[in-house]
């Protein structure tokens, strides 16, 4: 048994976005982290791995220097990573990506008793659609929004959460299963796994490495190929600095008053 994890490098959104002049993001100009439902996954997975022993591998597509965020994952626990890289790649959107990220897959196999892990979604995106749309592209079935998951032999029970309450479902392996942040909190990287991360394996799939795949089609991968493209971004304008009132009688009030009338606010 394995278990495969998808997970995305993503802008910090604490930083600064830059855009590209094809509206797309700037990614090599911002600082980045590991996709926060993405490392859910990570964990649900090892945890996995603890109960069983089963070998954990985490997936990326992505430029060069996602190779870090693969060694920290590594160091948390992950036995081997794949970096899927290639400029004929660049600018995927979800369709395009899915259709990468399957290929992949593929090639790592997916067995009888292995699981396909994602997050529920990007932060830079907020789609919910890679996980999904790779199941498809496998045939693979799939539970989407994951905050509870047992492993009972060949099947997996997965409690999913909805707007206004769960559903329990019982699923068979090969699966997809995507997860939210109340699934766990993810573990920190240990000492022995910072020592041993490169020693671990890992595999880069570029553009060659998956071109005879029947999904990598030069026609929709790659922005060229994406059936969406973003219109327009931007970095939202900075507020203007606060007013702060002191005091807290009638004077006060009557100032915030009018300044809230000089401002039509009231």
């Amino acid at each position: 048994m394995k278990i495969i994890v998808c997970v995305k490098q993503v802008p910090d959104t604490s930083g600064k976005v830059a855009v590209n002049p094809d509206g797309t993001l700037n990614r090599a100009s911002m600082p980045t982290i590991t996709n926060p439902d993405d490392l859910n996954a990570v964990e649900a997975a090892l945890k996995l791995k603890d109960a069983t022993g089963c070998k954990v591998t985490v997936v990326t597509m992505g430029p060069p220097p996602a190779e870090g965020m693969l060694r920290e994952l590594m160091a948390m626990g992950a036995d081997d990573a794949v970096l899927v890289s290639g400029r004929e790649f660049g600018g995927s959107d979800t369709y395009a990506t899915s259709q990468i990220l399957a290929a992949a897959i593929k090639r790592i196999g997916v067995e009888d008793d292995d699981i396909v892990m994602c997050g529920r979604q990007a932060i830079d995106g907020d789609t919910a659609q890679v996980g999904p749309q790779i199941a498809e592209k496998l045939g693979l079935p799939q539970v989407t929004y994951a905050a509870e998951i047992k492993k009972e032999g060949n099947t997996l029970t997965v409690k999913r959460m909805l707007e206004d309450g769960y559903m329990t479902l019982r699923v068979k392996t090969p699966c997809l299963i995507t997860c939210i942040k109340e699934l766990n909190s993810p573990r920190y990287m240990s000492i022995e796994g910072i020592y041993s991360t490169y020693s671990k394996p890992m595999q880069v799939f570029d553009y060659n490495t998956l071109k005879d795949d029947p999904l990598i089609d030069p026609s929709t991968i790659g922005l060229g190929g994406s059936p969406t493209n973003i219109l327009t971004s931007f970095t939202p304008p900075a507020k203007g600095a606060g007013v702060m009132l002191e005091g807290d009688g009638k004077e006060t009030c009557g100032k915030l008053a009018g300044i809230l009338l000089d401002k039509h606010y009231i």
